[in-house]
């Protein structure tokens, strides 16, 4: 009951006065006097009862800007109801095109992408007209569902109203082009722009780094530096996370030098791409200053440095700085509890690695993804025990991908020994079954039957390859010497002076590790196979 007195006051504004010339909010129409009521009202209750006296008067009939205003409460307040805005749209006689962009709008930011695009279809089955604030929200949620079909629909229909030269509506089509896969469509996009802001320019930049295209990117900001475009945040956030990319440690340490030079603050988000900057391209010990000297973090502050010292094999260190960060009150998320098991798995630590998985499905309520399975498989498949990492894939709840089969494939390689069980080949079989046209898996499974003495097997797998058309792609890896990229192709002769000293102390390592009788087959046969191939 008391709800409802706090509720029924609402609709006795909008009744008329008994003396007109005696009351001074005479003066404000029906109308005046609901919109002021709309910028007061906080609940769906108090707007149902406008929306009924509205209805009940018959001003909502006559006026639809009216209607669009409650579309607007309905889908972008807080406390709005997206149901009960669609369907109020979808019974409107003929809506303005805001309260489609109400509905539309909320709908994409609330995740509906796919109720968004069928708003919008129908939108446009209605003859109503889009513009500029329309198309943006609907090409975002195209990108959302990776509905590259429907985007271009709404590319081609934004064109015909002659909204695509707007900024924002050819921002949104760059980033649609860029997640769908087609960048050349996104540079196209890019370069057809009357006017580009540094959004524009970011957009781009993200589209190249998200597809690996790293050397288009760093072009790409020597013409945005040519362009004098003005940089921010994002766009070093962007450049960052190329260089870690990459491992392009003197460019990542260029850019934190423009950071400084040009004043910008460090915000939390460029905080964390600088430390996972450091951290990715071997600098650990820049990445700890950068996590120490940060005087706010987040989630994923934490997250980048406990990952950090995971893959550079400081299991200890990022086990102690999880505990720091729980001690701390931060709640971790999925990438922690990856850096987590990172460290469990170089570390040996099984138990701990069932701790940590147990305690984020249980305790916080993570779900684990591809990546924490694959993950604890390599806890255990590290440290020999391959019949208890084959039960842990059994018994997940969803079938596990090519990646998790990889990684217990690549245990049995490694402790082959002790494989009595025949786990290698039930992986081998399932990974096959996966992807069959992977060549990486038959080198896998061939190299695991040659380091065991079973070298018909060995034989039959390559002649397999070779029937099928499977060709092994050159192993290639990359280091930075004095500022500049070197990239080593094995097979491939250079002349490169680095990689002539490289190949004489690999030489003389294969000597040594004869002369002192090392017995590894793993480690012999990969220092072999890379010392000979040049």
């Amino acid at each position: 009951m008391a709800k409802l007195r706090a509720v029924l006051p609402i609709t006795t504004n909008l009744r008329p006065t008994k003396n007109p010339r005696r009351d001074s909010n005479a003066t404000f129409s029906p109308k005046r006097r609901c919109l002021s009521l709309f910028n007061s009202i906080s609940s769906m209750r108090q707007l149902l009862q406008i929306h009924s006296h509205l209805l009940t008067s018959g001003v909502l009939l006559m006026d639809k800007f009216l209607t669009s205003e409650i579309l607007r409460f309905c889908s972008l307040h807080p406390a709005g109801d997206l149901s009960h805005a669609r369907l109020l749209l979808l019974h409107a006689p003929s809506p303005m095109p805001s309260s489609w962009n109400h509905v539309i709008r909320g709908l994409c930011l609330s995740s509906s992408s796919a109720d968004a695009v069928a708003v919008f279809l129908e939108m446009r089955r209605r003859e109503a007209a889009p513009n500029e604030l329309t198309y943006p929200f609907v090409i975002k949620s195209c990108a959302e569902l990776l509905d590259l079909c429907i985007g271009r629909q709404a590319h081609a229909d934004s064109i015909k109203n002659g909204v695509e030269p707007v900024v924002y509506v050819e921002n949104t089509l760059m980033h649609l082009y860029g997640l769908c896969g087609e960048v050349d469509d996104a540079r196209k996009v890019f370069d057809q722009m009357p006017h580009r802001t540094v959004v524009s320019w970011n957009t781009l930049l993200g589209v190249y780094t998200d597809s690996l295209m790293v050397g288009e990117a760093v072009k790409l900001f020597g013409e945005m530096r040519d362009d004098v475009c003005e940089f921010d945040g994002t766009t070093y956030v962007i450049l960052l996370s190329a260089s870690a990319l990459t491992g392009r440690l003197g460019f990542g340490r260029w850019i934190h030098n423009q950071i400084i030079c040009r004043g910008i603050e460090v915000s939390v988000k460029l905080g964390t791409a600088l430390v996972h900057m450091y951290a990715k391209c071997g600098s650990l010990e820049f990445a700890i200053m950068v996590f120490r000297r940060m005087p706010t973090k987040n989630v994923w502050t934490w997250s980048a440095m406990i990952l950090g010292f995971a893959q550079h094999g400081c299991a200890r260190a990022a086990l102690d700085l999880f505990k720091r960060m729980k001690n701390c009150s931060m709640k971790p998320n999925y990438v922690t509890f990856l850096g987590v098991l990172c460290a469990c798995s170089h570390a040996g630590l099984v138990d701990f690695g069932y701790q940590f998985f147990n305690e984020m499905v249980h305790v916080y309520s993570i779900k684990p993804n591809m990546s924490h399975y694959s993950a604890m498989v390599d806890v255990l498949g590290r440290k020999g025990r391959l019949l208890e990492a084959y039960n842990f894939i059994k018994s997940m709840p969803v079938d596990a991908d090519a990646v998790v089969w990889r990684t217990l494939l690549n245990a049995s390689q490694l402790h082959g020994i002790r494989d009595a069980r025949g786990v290698g080949e039930a992986a081998k079989k399932r990974l096959l079954v996966l992807e069959p046209n992977r060549c990486g898996n038959y080198v896998i499974v061939a190299n695991m039957y040659s380091e065991i003495g079973l070298w018909e097997e060995a034989a039959e797998v390559r002649k397999v390859m070779r029937e099928e058309g499977h060709k092994k792609m050159a192993g290639e890896s990359c280091i930075e010497i004095d500022g500049t990229n070197q990239r080593f192709l094995c097979g491939v002769a250079s002349t490169s002076v680095y990689d002539k000293r490289i190949n004489e102390l690999l030489h003389g390592l294969h000597w040594n590790m004869k002369r002192h009788g090392v017995t590894d087959p793993s480690t012999h046969t990969q220092l072999q196979n890379f010392a000979f191939a040049n």
